[in-house]
């Protein structure tokens, strides 16, 4: 998978308004549903208990906590754009996230990313993602929303 190449705040203002691509797909499994429960002492039944979740859900299946799928946004965004010559990443935000689509177990789910802003702050790049995961098979997203990063590029 070809990924963009970014290695300056002028790099990414080349992009403005544009779709930056699209990730690989991901397998949400059970295990992996079940660690993150774990990390997060979320264990409702919904995610961690594949009888009742087959029995007692409209699903028929686990899902994936809806924050699970959130927090593969930074390896999903890693597989779309190569940053480099930067000293720091940090995670500023997140915004106007609407999970519109559940995540069942087994289903396989990538993200699509769009460059909305990139401000200048003070020589620290602000960097606004609108990002979609797509669920195969499905037309509905699992989630649309806003992501932000501060990138401090090497001068």
């Amino acid at each position: 998978m070809s990924r963009l190449l970014i290695t300056s705040h002028q790099d990414f203002e080349k992009h403005l308004g544009e779709k930056l691509g699209v990730s690989a797909y991901h397998t949400v499994t059970q295990e992996q549903i079940n660690q993150f429960a774990e990390a997060t002492l979320d264990h409702q039944w919904i995610h961690t208990d594949p009888e009742r979740a087959k029995n007692e859900t409209p699903f028929g299946k686990t899902i994936a906590h809806g924050y699970l799928t959130l927090s593969l946004l930074p390896m999903m965004w890693d597989q779309v754009v190569q940053v480099e010559n930067f000293k720091m990443l940090v995670n500023y935000g997140v915004d106007k996230f609407k999970f519109g689509q559940p995540v069942l177990v087994d289903s396989k789910v990538r993200t699509h990313v769009w460059l909305k802003e990139i401000t200048d702050l003070r020589g620290i790049s602000k960097v606004q993602l609108r990002v979609s995961m797509e669920i195969e098979g499905n037309k509905k997203p699992a989630f649309d929303g806003e992501m932000i990063f501060l990138y401090h590029f090497n001068n």
